[in-house]
């Protein structure tokens, strides 16, 4: 990673989310449907449905709200339908971004996206014009101060792909999206508990934006990010203040 700290721009990336906590609940539920409605509403055999509901747990969903959701996606009240559509595109500095959504209407989602694109500096791409910049993985990473040697030796045992012991002392560890809930359960078994756990689409190179670089970029993140039909923001942008 560029040289500053790896910690402290996923803390800052996670205080943002926060900030907006109002939205979780509602990407949640449309994470939730389309996972029950593509898998099934059977937790024990739907791994995509299981991590939406710990999903939904983490963010204090009552157990009521998460179960009539997964009735609406498999057909036992009715719902509405979602979509998932994937765009890409360039930030500052030729920054790559993948906007993640889903929407019950593609025209208008779009459009809302390349608004923003175009309107902030960004330049909206085709498909696959960015997605071969990143790695769909389960990535986790544990605070600075965990023992890098029982980490790999739980992880590694787990079926994780690579442990990385980064410079400000946090590690990052790198699974299989199949492998994930297992490495994840193996480390929390072992009193090792992760302060980010997703699967999620790793930078395989990162772009260090400053100053007013910077700035232009986190406000073109947060614009995608604002927008009700955004599930999840992908870059390989490296903030810093």
């Amino acid at each position: 990673m560029a040289g500053h700290s790896k910690w402290a721009n996923i803390q800052h990336r996670k205080g943002r989310q926060d900030e907006k906590r109002g939205k979780v609940w509602t990407r949640c539920i449309r994470e939730i449907m389309v996972a029950a409605r593509q898998g099934g509403g059977d937790l024990a055999i739907n791994p995509r449905l299981r991590l939406a509901v710990d999903k939904a747990k983490a963010a204090n969903m009552p157990a009521d709200t998460i179960k009539r959701n997964i009735d609406k996606a498999t057909g036992n009240l009715e719902g509405v339908q979602y979509e998932e559509i994937r765009y890409e595109g360039y930030g500052i500095g030729g920054a790559a971004i993948i906007v993640d959504t889903m929407t019950d209407n593609k025209v208008r989602t779009v459009a809302e996206v390349r608004h923003i694109f175009s309107k902030l500096g960004g330049n909206m791409g085709t498909e696959g014009s960015v997605a071969f910049q990143f790695r769909h993985c389960g990535q986790l990473v544990l605070a600075p101060g965990a023992s890098e040697d029982k980490v790999m030796e739980v992880a590694l045992e787990a079926g994780a792909e690579d442990v990385i012991a980064q410079e400000d002392g946090s590690i990052e560890v790198i699974t299989s999206p199949a492998d994930f809930e297992a490495v994840k359960n193996a480390l929390e078994a072992a009193g090792l508990k992760p302060d980010v756990a997703e699967v999620t689409m790793r930078p395989e190179n990162t772009i260090e934006l400053a100053g007013e670089d910077g700035a232009r970029m986190q406000k073109i993140l947060d614009a995608l990010e604002d927008l009700d039909d955004v599930q999840e923001v992908y870059h390989n942008a490296e903030i810093t203040e």
